[in-house]
């Protein structure tokens, strides 16, 4: 599977860094190659995985929301993972991989708090130092996690620099990485950055998309007619996805559309203005820059797609048509978070309401399917966004 041996998805990915991560970024490829084989890591893994994060996690036939569409909508519950969102499976693996390279200290960034909230917990169970970067600006809007990453004992360092969210808060862990790589390791929340983590996130995550795909054979008889995920950095899409790239399956990732298709009004690095290929953060990918190659502002409801770059498996995949790439603006996704929760009873995060609005904006054309939405997290972190603006 991809990528190639330098870190390459076709034309995107690699590794694009200053000499001094040369060397961890080798030193971390190899060693989750050796653990990757190893049958003692993997019983590990899924021993953790089953008794502390609680998986499998359920599909739900979500029955109501589905008369209301016409069409069949299946729920994949990442949302009942232990801290609330899928993060915790990549949380995990890095963390016991960090352990087998004896590493003591872990350094995360984090948007909506969740990927923060993850790390923190996995180094609260295993005894590891942790410091999790986040912009003010994400601080002052995912306010309950920023409680409970100090209540797990992680440092959460406030970002106050350029738009003070996610990117920034990448930037931050970064430099704190470079400057401890003795002893630290920088645990990347998605399927973003220099080789091996785009790779490394993303079997991580893929445990989404085997569950998925085994339940639904069991319980429905057939794949899914259709898949449907948010895509910020790209994780949880991608944990979906990659267990049916091989089926007769269509994909439908959904951006932030935010307030407008303007620059700085939303992070669409496929559909909106500025959107162009770059280097951001060690990979060369799809990002919204202006014409001097200027990283440009972003925008969403959403603290977990306000990131300017996508991964760069989804720049392949949207390249070769194997994944459409969509998008669902604020107020949709607010609507979709109310619609969920008011024919289900269940809240999502704002994140995953972005896929629940386009199945609702597409309805019309999906009577008879049978959907699966990745329920990438729930959304009692978001409930403030329910609040006049």
């Amino acid at each position: 599977m991809m990528p190639d041996a330098e870190g390459h998805f076709g034309p995107y990915g690699g590794r694009f860094v200053p000499e001094t991560l040369m060397e961890p970024l080798r030193e971390l490829e190899i060693a989750y190659a050796a653990a990757r084989e190893d049958p003692g890591f993997r019983a590990q893994l899924s021993a953790v995985l089953r008794d502390f994060v609680g998986r499998p996690t359920p599909i739900t036939r979500a029955d109501r929301l589905s008369h209301r569409l016409g069409c069949e909508v299946f729920l994949k519950r990442e949302d009942l993972c232990h801290t609330g969102a899928h993060k915790i499976n990549n949380a995990v693996g890095q963390a016991l991989l960090l352990r087998r390279m004896g590493k003591t200290r872990v350094v995360a960034e984090t948007g909506a708090g969740q990927h923060g909230v993850a790390t923190a917990t996995v180094c609260a169970l295993l005894g590891l130092e942790c410091v999790v970067y986040m912009g003010t600006e994400d601080m002052a809007r995912q306010a309950p996690n920023v409680h409970r990453m100090r209540l797990l004992g992680a440092e959460v360092r406030a970002v106050d620099s350029g738009a003070r969210t996610l990117k920034d808060a990448i930037n931050e862990a970064m430099r704190d990485w470079v400057t401890n790589v003795r002893t630290t390791h920088y645990l990347l929340g998605s399927v973003l950055g220099a080789h091996p983590y785009p790779m490394m996130v993303r079997d991580f995550q893929s445990v989404i998309g085997h569950e998925a795909r085994a339940q639904f054979l069991e319980r429905v008889g057939a794949l899914p007619d259709l898949l449907v995920a948010c895509v910020g950095g790209g994780s949880n899409a991608i944990g979906l996805f990659h267990a049916f790239l091989g089926d007769p399956v269509e994909m439908v990732g959904v951006e932030a559309g935010g307030r407008s298709g303007r620059a700085g009004d939303h992070a669409a690095r496929f559909l909106g203005e500025g959107a162009a290929v770059g280097v951001l953060h060690g990979t060369r990918t799809y990002l919204l820059q202006d014409d001097a190659g200027n990283v440009l502002p972003t925008h969403s409801i959403s603290a977990g797609l306000d990131y300017p770059a996508v991964g760069p498996e989804h720049a392949l995949l949207r390249d070769r048509g194997r994944v459409r790439y969509a998008a669902a603006s604020d107020d949709e996704a607010l609507a979709a978070f109310r619609l969920l929760a008011s024919t289900e009873g269940i809240i999502p995060a704002l994140e995953s309401a972005h896929a629940i609005a386009w199945v609702a904006a597409n309805a019309g054309i999906l009577a008879g399917r049978r959907v699966l939405v990745n329920l990438s997290g729930r959304g009692d972190k978001d409930m403030a966004a329910l609040e006049p603006r």
